[in-house]
């Protein structure tokens, strides 16, 4: 095994860490929800984080075993997340600020990491996946972010204040 493919293997395992702290994560969320829809919502988010962990596992061991020849990943885009405010409104705002918060800042931290290893890597196929991961958890940060928007001001609304 190279130098290079070391560092490549490096990479792929702090990914795979990444991704599943981000399935652990979104999985305690959805057990903390009030609401049957947010329960979904982030258990959803969960599996879309196990399904990137399997492909990253995959990317794994073709870099591990040198197969020069990766098998093709077939990666499709994960169904974009979708809040619904009537929903959202519903639940703890309280719990449910601080679960988007830290997912939103999850997300973000997943898009900087597969980019820069995108722009790191000397194999076509990680790079190729790195992006595409990269554009899929931008759909989450965006989702969430939207998310987290929308409960930041029914927070501030049941605290008595109006965000300025």
């Amino acid at each position: 095994m190279t130098t290079g493919c070391s560092e490549e293997l490096s990479n792929i395992k702090s990914a795979i860490l990444n991704e599943h702290e981000g399935q652990q994560f979104y999985q305690m969320a959805a057990e903390k929800a009030d609401v049957q829809e947010v329960k979904e919502i982030f258990l959803s988010l969960a599996e879309e984080e196990k399904k990137h962990e399997q492909y990253l596992r995959s990317l794994y061991d073709s870099v591990q075993s040198n197969n020069v020849n990766c098998p093709d990943i077939s990666f499709q885009p994960g169904v974009p997340v979708i809040f619904d405010p009537a929903k959202l409104s519903k639940e703890s705002p309280s719990l449910l600020v601080s679960a988007l918060s830290v997912g939103v800042m999850m997300e973000e931290a997943s898009i900087e990491f597969y980019k820069e290893a995108a722009q790191k890597t000397n194999n076509d196929h990680a790079r190729r996946l790195y992006l595409e991961l990269a554009q899929w958890e931008g759909q989450h940060y965006q989702a969430l972010e939207e998310a987290y928007d929308f409960a930041w001001d029914e927070w501030w609304s049941k605290q008595g204040f109006s965000p300025a």
